[in-house]
């Protein structure tokens, strides 16, 4: 029998990406940023529906996180009212394009579910859209809190709806 060249010899080690985590204070409650020290992948709180939990084999690493947390501070400080970070959030092709259609609701403006699904692209994909921004993985980040009730109401925040009050109260809508 012959043994193909290709799998005889040793094998390269395959390498295992770290995810790299910290976490800061702020208005809204302890905030818990993930990464890989180049880009931010999810940005959560405690008790958010879906948010990241530190897991074994993370490692804390607070200056993979500096620029993050400058920008953090001057948002929450009134001095910033946009995000310039590498991000990194894993969704399908669907969530990212509403996500980033989360980067175009001007601070201190909101905008309804069908609002967002128009500018998505996929207007009759209302409640989809709920969905994607419910699974935002980039709280404040991206602004889903910014998304709000064809009726004005608050609706549907994954950080709980005083968290949402809170930012919308910071940027001035409330």
């Amino acid at each position: 029998m012959t043994i193909p060249a290709a799998s005889v010899g040793p094998t390269a080690p395959t390498t295992v990406p770290v995810t790299l985590y910290t976490t800061v204070d702020s208005p809204v409650g302890e905030l818990l940023l993930t990464g890989d020290g180049t880009a931010l992948a999810s940005l959560s709180v405690p008790g958010q529906r879906g948010g990241a939990t530190v897991l074994p084999g993370w490692r804390r690493e607070p200056a993979a996180f500096t620029e993050a947390l400058r920008q953090l501070g001057e948002y929450f400080a009134g001095d910033r009212r946009t995000f310039d970070l590498p991000l990194a959030p894993v969704g399908s092709d669907f969530r990212q394009r509403v996500w980033n259609a989360l980067d175009d609701v001007p601070y201190g403006a909101t905008v309804s579910y069908r609002g967002l699904a128009e500018a998505a692209g996929s207007p009759g994909a209302v409640r989809a859209i709920g969905g994607a921004v419910g699974s935002n993985p980039l709280l404040v980040i991206r602004p889903c809190h910014r998304v709000i009730g064809a009726d004005g109401s608050l609706t549907g925040y994954s950080g709980g709806l005083e968290r949402k009050r809170t930012l919308l109260a910071l940027e001035g809508v409330l």
